[in-house]
């Protein structure tokens, strides 16, 4: 008999100075690289209410989840439901349930549910990216007003603030 063990925990919470250092290392270490590859501002964000999230929470848990995985993705013509969003990357939260192996090592699985005709995955996606759609300072700017940025020298390609 193979014993399922707790699900381990992961995460903490972290402060503004931890935020404001991953989020300036992607922008120079990721976000202008993805921007030129596309063509235009990449996402920074994934924007989702509180009331969406707690659904998604509720529906993984009546499905026997015990984690949520958040995979990085990228939207294509059929995916992105709008042309804005084609092309840019987004997140999609996938429920797991922890499972033991033989060798003792615990792996997150992802979490399926019978929709009636075939297994289907319980996830979560379609949120507010920004670029495109940043609220702050009122609509499809690309820019978070609340948040201007850093300075960034792409080299050939001048000097951008993001």
């Amino acid at each position: 008999m193979v014993l399922i063990k707790k699900a381990t925990q992961a995460g903490q919470f972290v402060n503004s100075k931890h935020v404001d250092t991953l989020l300036s290392n992607y922008k120079k270490e990721r976000w202008v690289q993805n921007s030129n590859h596309i063509g235009k501002a990449d996402s920074l964000s994934v924007w989702y209410s509180l009331d969406q999230l707690q659904a998604f929470l509720d529906t993984a848990k009546a499905t026997g989840a015990d984690g949520v995985k958040m995979y990085f993705g990228v939207y294509d013509a059929d995916t992105a439901g709008e042309e804005k969003y084609e092309d840019r990357q987004t997140i999609v939260l996938v429920a797991t349930k922890a499972k033991e192996l033989d060798n003792g090592v615990v792996i997150d699985k992802n979490v399926y549910t019978n929709t009636g005709n075939k297994p289907e995955i319980v996830a979560f996606n379609v949120g507010r990216l920004c670029p495109p759609t940043c609220t702050s300072g009122g609509g499809d700017t690309g820019f978070d007003l609340e948040n201007p940025g850093i300075l960034i020298d792409t080299r050939d390609n001048g000097m951008i603030v993001i």
